[in-house]
């Protein structure tokens, strides 16, 4: 099955718009909520792997949040994806990162007390909200954006399959199917030519 539409040809990775959207639609839900949904989209993470963040795993000095990848066969495999300030201002604000990293009772513990389940539903909510329909209203929606989102922007696929957690290139591959502004850019030259040749070299009649 195609990571990036459904079998009926649908697409299944949010626009940045729809991101935007998304974003927009979570400050609306309460704090906790809405910080949880702000990690899913910049992370790209598994709604496993968020729910499972930590504490301690929030470096605020070098700006970076600490996923364990939970799609290996070992545990204890974690990756750095690398966060806006905003973010991490978000997460202060709501949980208190930094007295919580000071307290070693409270430093290994889970930001959002909520499972699986409800994790889902909140996602959903806010989906809803930014009027977001299905196939792309899921979590894991949100990871195929950001994957998207980092190609697009120029990120080495080196860094976009470590930030995602994917143990082959060729699944981060994937994601530079979809088109681009430079592709869309070139294949609006190529309709600029075709327009050009129709209408400044009409086919002329001949005479009867």
């Amino acid at each position: 099955m195609s990571l990036l539409y459904d079998p009926q040809g649908n697409r299944k990775y949010l626009t940045l718009a729809e991101r935007h959207a998304f974003l927009m639609a979570a400050r609306c839900l309460p704090s906790e909520e809405e910080s949880f949904c702000q990690v899913l989209a910049y992370t790209g993470g598994r709604i496993s792997e968020v729910l499972a963040l930590t504490f301690g795993r929030i470096d605020l000095g070098r700006r970076v949040i600490v996923l364990e990848t939970l799609k290996k066969r070992r545990t204890g495999v974690f990756r750095e994806i690398p966060v806006p300030v905003s973010l991490l201002s978000v997460l202060e604000r709501v949980h208190g990162i930094g007295p919580a990293q000071r307290d070693p009772q409270q430093r290994g513990g889970y930001l959002w007390s909520f499972g699986r389940t409800k994790a889902w539903m909140i996602v959903k909510h806010a989906m809803a909200a930014a009027e977001i329909d299905a196939p792309r209203a899921s979590p894991k929606a949100l990871r195929h954006s950001f994957a998207v989102a980092a190609l697009q922007a120029g990120v080495p696929i080196t860094l976009v399959r470590r930030w995602l957690g994917h143990s082959r290139i060729s699944t981060t591959e994937i994601y530079t199917n979809v088109v681009g502004d430079e592709e869309r850019q070139l294949a609006s030259r190529l309709w600029r030519e075709f327009e050009k040749s129709t209408f400044d070299d009409p086919v002329k009649e001949t005479a009867a």
